[in-house]
């Protein structure tokens, strides 16, 4: 995390440099002669957000109190391997509820008749992928 945090820090100086250099050529610019505003402005408000990720990124490895394997030089990479959770290799309950979300966002863009159609998918969806351990051959 260590060296994330670094490069975070390295990318917000790099904004602040190319906000700095964006505003010396609009300022050199034969024709212009005078700061362009929006991306002035959307150059700095760059640095500054990676700033703040950078910083809160920081806080947070600071306080976890050890290293991570990552920033580690003799760890292997079995060592930042943890077990993630279990899935179901065989639920076709995720597909249904990926196309409902597609289909929410097609009715939200061509007629609210079919976004009300995807919610109740996506309701039956998502019923279905959390109670699927409950019912069947794989209740428990």
């Amino acid at each position: 995390m260590r060296a994330n945090v670094n490069l975070l820090w390295i990318l917000s100086g790099f904004f602040v440099v190319v906000s700095v250099a964006y505003t010396v050529w609009g300022l050199l610019d034969p024709k212009q002669h005078s700061v362009e505003w929006a991306g002035t402005f959307a150059l700095g408000l760059c640095a500054v957000f990676v700033s703040f990720v950078a910083f809160y990124l920081s806080r947070v490895h600071n306080a976890q109190g050890g290293e991570l394997p990552e920033d580690r030089l003799d760890a292997n990479i079995d060592d930042g391997d943890p077990e993630v959770g279990f899935f179901s290799p065989w639920s076709w309950w995720p597909i249904l509820l990926a196309g409902s979300a597609a289909l929410l966002f097609l009715g939200l863009a061509v007629g609210v008749w079919i976004s009300i159609i995807a919610v109740g998918i996506g309701l039956i969806s998502l019923v279905g992928w959390v109670y699927e351990y409950y019912r069947g051959m794989f209740a428990r």
